[in-house]
């Protein structure tokens, strides 16, 4: 919810900046115009949500100034947002009220409850589970096959890296020092991820993680290349000319790992929706890949379902019938 609304907040408010240059504007449309308010239409839809309608809606006459200006950096970015979204902050706060009214029943809903879990709130207590945002990235890319892991992508990688190499070599250190602070420290096994065999987690864990004491250290690199490469593919330009705004890049991370890192719990269904979104803003593939990507979910669910009719086991300590699931 706060993702949706801080970068539907952040379009809204170009979009004011934007019609206000417009309308001060008479002169008739040049072909360079015409191409800047396409550029800057681009770069609002580029935040991943449709685009409001706003009481002065914007006309296609005239020429966009100041504000398709591109930033030199995140801080500018920031500031200039930042700035955007003060001057207008009445009617911010108006239109994106609904949000604020979900989020004001939330907060008195845990106030209410006592905690954000329904169930067994002693199984559930918030953890400092840094490790979880690390299989995210795995999962993601893995679940993205074509876009992440081809010999195509990691050379385009390579290549990056070669090209800024003061940054992308400090980068992947800092990458790699926290990811290793977050697998010593901060990886949870909770109790019934360990003693609950109807799900796959559980032999990930264990056939996996837990095969080995080196194990979860030698998943690291592949850890770090996974964030590397869903960052990379979304902040810079596919063939269509597309990419997301570095602050949409940060708000989704910094909301993937609210969600994610205070659940000692690892669950393939915490994973549904960040994944669900980074689907939708990820650069268009190829038909064939599609297919092929396709296929391979058909598949995977075609096992499940498989396990779960045609398996079912039985547990010595609980009468009735256990069966396989995610």
């Amino acid at each position: 919810m706060i993702f949706f609304a801080a970068n539907g907040a952040i379009a809204y408010v170009q979009d004011l900046s934007l019609s206000d240059c417009l309308s001060d504007e008479n002169s008739e449309p040049t072909d360079k115009s015409r191409t800047e308010v396409s550029d800057r239409d681009s770069k609002v839809s580029a935040l991943g949500l449709r685009r409001r309608r706003t009481n002065h809606p914007i006309s296609e006459r005239g020429v966009v100034s100041g504000s398709t200006k591109s930033h030199t950096s995140f801080t500018e970015e920031l500031f200039d947002i930042g700035f955007k979204i003060w001057n207008s902050k009445c009617k911010v706060l108006i239109t994106f009220a609904p949000f604020a009214i979900v989020l004001v029943a939330f907060g008195a809903f845990i106030i209410w409850n006592g905690g954000i879990v329904l169930g067994a709130k002693e199984a559930h207590v918030v953890s400092p589970h840094f490790a979880q945002l690390l299989y995210f990235g795995l999962v993601s890319a893995t679940a993205l096959l074509p876009w992440h892991f081809t010999p195509g992508r990691v050379s385009d990688l390579f290549h990056w890296c070669r090209k800024n190499k003061t940054f992308s070599s400090l980068a992947m250190l800092i990458a790699l020092g926290l990811s290793f602070v977050a697998v010593h420290l901060f990886s949870i096994a909770h109790p019934y991820l360990l003693a609950d065999n109807r799900h796959y987690t559980f032999y990930i864990w264990r056939k996996v993680i837990q095969a080995r004491w080196m194990m979860k250290y030698i998943l690291i690199p592949l850890y770090v290349y996974s964030w590397f490469s869903v960052i990379n593919i979304l902040v810079f330009p596919d063939l269509t000319g597309k990419s997301q705004p570095r602050v949409w890049v940060v708000s989704f991370v910094f909301s993937v790992a609210l969600v994610l890192v205070p659940a000692p719990l690892v669950e393939f269904r915490y994973y549904t929706i960040p994944l669900v979104i980074l689907v939708l803003n990820s650069p268009v593939i190829g038909n064939g890949k599609l297919l092929a990507l396709g296929s391979a979910y058909a598949a995977v669910d075609l096992f499940t379902l498989a396990m779960f009719l045609f398996r079912p086991f039985h547990w010595g300590h609980e009468p009735g019938t256990q069966r396989f699931m995610w």
